[in-house]
């Protein structure tokens, strides 16, 4: 009777350890698309992460976390199932998780041990047929990208990653005191929004909060930058999707630049967003016993080894931040490092171990409590296991070890190339030691423990269905055509001539207010209420050698205008893009087909000049040409020709602009395409038959020995109101 009492109370303190209050909260937020090289407590001194340093200066911040296969839905689901890619799927669809492998998710085992769970945010995982997500939550809201900018009830916008974060305050708001939680905030930053190209808030949209921020400091090339460390790659990595997008966002220095500062603005509004969900978990009283886990779903080159995104086998792609913060731990366990190889495999059975539940037998990861509270356990893993085979048509896959010295890989679909990486003598990953004599025997050893691996995983895959496509050539002449299906004579449309696909204003009440798709058109209208001047920009790439043809028809009193090479310019109105423009004006022959600068240096030739711009930024009149007056309402052929620093501008073959930039601070020699409705008189503005040639990157610029400026120039007339006896300056009179 005794030891009959003695054991149920042994179970009933057992049940309240397991499902009691002394359970941890647990709040896991997971960034997309993060290397280490982007986070202030990882060395980064520029990018402003405050409160996940602050995570790391009370937890444990982990030196080397990876994921097992660097791309957003496998790494999600591996860390939903336990389970790597390989073994959730099957070796003919690997991608696609097994019903029996997602019945049950770690979610569905916190809950069976007392916890509310919680999850908002990007979700991306591929699960079967009749799979429901919300069946696995207690509260759940998918909320995705595209756009960045969500509509309120209130009409306002506001950025998915504060949106994520505001749900999960009220989740956190509304927690009952007795039960523990573990709530899921999944940001969909710092994706790129890949259909999206425009530089800067159009590519890598951030909070509006952060206007601004970074653009006073010039960020530091890529480490891995030199063109030599790109040729060296095999010829099958080198025509992926990673070199097609190094051409959507790296690839010269001011999309570099612009595209970096807006990709740590979405770090930092991810970390302010942190900060203001900590300080409503401070509020509610439930810090002391809430354990939060940052981390990324995989690595990003940023234009290092003249790459993008990741899906590939370099520590770039695979490496992630991870830092765990648990308020429990001793206080001499707080702020410290860890090298243990740890991997998102491990996070499940973390989570799991905290709440108390049982680790299923069938999870591949381990346990982080250990290393958390105490140090890296003797018999911790010294090897990890890492794979891709996602979109395998186009991703070249692969399957191979890592550990403390060496990394292993194989590509399976391309006659298993091997490398073989020595990472303490060469971190950078730089020699493939694959084929050297010497390392014979340690690539034996690790071909046999990948093979021994894979088969305890799954198996190997099935062959690869069809033919791989490449994405790019290497070395594109025209970096705007990667991607694009041109016609005989090399131009492509840039207007469907059905919808406004590809076309977007930053602000979707621009799209709904001002622009429809009229008679095969797409039309632009006004009521001439206008405050400022509206774009819509073409979302397929940035141009900047080019050849454009467009119909233009435009109403009596209208005024709009084709601009090029232009920058989006957010602190004058998310709709607002700078740049070059070829204006369409009726009714005033003086300005229809002139060279204009929105929002810059303004006119820089009325129509009918030929202009030299001199290397300080002043126009001057070297030639004229007639001027022809196009009739309103009607349609005519316009043309932009710009081949490096030479713009040129015809309205049915008539030229009306012809103009030498050589102010290397004012100009700009690449960005985005734009139409334009302008303020004024009510107005509506047709283009139709809208395509664009890309020229050459490399056309030579004219230098000022080329384009010489006659003492008898004179200067261009300003954009002001003049005095009466206002004469423009000549050239050769300058001081």
């Amino acid at each position: 009777m005794k030891t009959a009492l003695l054991s149920f109370l042994f179970l009933v303190l057992a049940g309240a350890r397991a499902f009691g209050t002394d359970q941890p909260n647990i709040v896991f937020l997971f960034a997309d698309d993060q290397t280490t090289s982007t986070v202030g407590c990882y060395g980064n001194d520029i990018i402003q992460t405050p409160n996940i340093d602050a995570l790391a200066a009370r937890g444990t911040r982990f030196e080397n976390a990876f994921v097992s296969q660097s791309i957003c839905w496998v790494s999600r689901t591996t860390i939903l199932t336990g389970l790597t890619g390989r073994s959730y799927g099957t070796a003919s669809n690997p991608e696609m998780a097994r019903a029996d492998a997602v019945e049950t998710l770690y979610t569905d085992i916190l809950r069976d041990h007392g916890y509310r769970t919680g999850f908002f945010g990007k979700w991306h995982a591929k699960m079967p047929k009749g799979f429901r997500t919300e069946d696995h939550f207690d509260e759940m809201k998918v909320i995705g990208r595209n756009p960045y900018y969500k509509r309120q009830a209130d009409g306002t916008l506001r950025h998915e990653t504060d949106v994520i974060v505001d749900r999960g305050i009220d989740f956190v708001r509304s927690q009952p005191k007795d039960k523990p939680f573990a709530l899921n905030l999944w940001f969909n930053a710092c994706h790129a929004e890949d259909s999206d190209r425009r530089p800067g808030i159009g590519h890598f949209p951030w909070p509006r909060e952060l206007d601004g921020m970074y653009e006073d400091v010039t960020i530091a090339p890529p480490r891995l930058s030199d063109p030599a460390v790109f040729d060296a790659l095999p010829d099958f990595l080198k025509t992926t999707i990673n070199r097609e997008r190094y051409f959507w966002r790296w690839n010269t220095d001011e999309k570099y630049q612009t595209n970096m500062r807006a990709y740590y603005r979405m770090v930092t509004g991810i970390d302010r967003a942190i900060g203001r969900f900590l300080g409503a978990l401070d509020e509610a009283g439930l810090a002391e016993n809430t354990i939060v886990v940052y981390t990324a779903d995989n690595g990003y080159y940023l234009a290092n080894r003249g790459l993008a995104g990741k899906w590939s086998h370099f520590e770039e792609s695979l490496r992630v931040p991870m830092i765990i913060a648990d308020p429990r731990v001793p206080a001499d366990q707080q702020g410290k490092t860890s090298d243990a190889i740890v991997q998102n495999l491990d996070l499940p059975s973390t989570f799991l171990d905290w709440s108390g539940a049982e680790i299923p037998e069938r999870y591949q990861g381990r346990s982080l409590t250990p290393i958390v509270n105490d140090k890296k356990p003797a018999d911790w893993r010294t090897e990890s296991f890492h794979e891709h085979f996602a979109v395998r048509n186009r991703i070249p896959a692969f399957e191979g070890l890592r550990n403390e010295k060496f990394k292993y890989v194989r590509y399976f679909d391309n006659d298993n190339h091997e490398f073989l990486h020595d990472l303490q003598r060469d971190p950078d990953e730089l020699v493939n030691l694959a084929s050297d004599p010497a390392h014979a025997k340690m690539v034996a050893a690790m071909r046999s423990r990948t093979t021994k691996l894979v088969d305890e995983l799954g198996g190997p895959l099935d062959p690869l269905a069809g033919q791989f496509s490449d994405s790019t050539v290497p070395h594109p002449a025209a970096s705007a055509s990667v991607g694009a299906r041109a016609d005989k004579d090399g131009f492509m449309s840039v207007f469907d001539g059905k919808s406004l696909r590809g076309w977007s204003a930053m602000s979707d009440d621009a799209d709904a207010k001002y622009w429809t798709v009229e008679d095969g058109a797409m039309t632009g209208r006004t009521d001439g209420s206008l405050k400022m001047n509206h774009f819509i920009t073409w979302e397929n790439s940035t141009i900047q050698n080019f050849d454009l043809r467009v119909k233009v028809k435009v109403s009596a009193g209208g005024n709009s205008g084709l601009q090029y090479r232009g920058t989006s310019r957010p602190d004058f109105g998310l709709d607002v893009v700078t740049g070059y423009q070829c204006d369409v004006v009726a009714d005033n022959p003086n300005y229809n087909g002139m060279l204009y600068e929105e929002k810059g240096r303004r006119i820089l030739s009325h129509t009918g000049e030929k202009v030299i711009i001199d290397t300080d930024g002043s126009p001057w009149v070297v030639d004229q040409f007639p001027v022809k007056e196009f009739e309103a309402d009607q349609w005519h052929d316009y043309r932009v020709l710009v081949q490096g620093n030479h713009h040129q501008h015809w309205i049915d073959g008539h030229p009306t602009a012809d103009l030498i930039d050589l102010d290397e601070n004012g100009r700009s020699l690449e960005g985005v395409l734009a139409v334009q409705v302008h303020v004024g008189p009510p107005m509506k503005i047709q283009y139709k038959d809208f395509k664009i040639k890309h020229l050459p990157d490399d056309l030579p610029l004219i230098g000022a020995d080329k384009a010489k400026i006659p003492p008898t120039a004179h200067g261009v007339r300003p954009q002001a109101k003049l005095p009466k006896d206002w004469q423009p300056p000549i050239y050769g009179d300058r001081n």
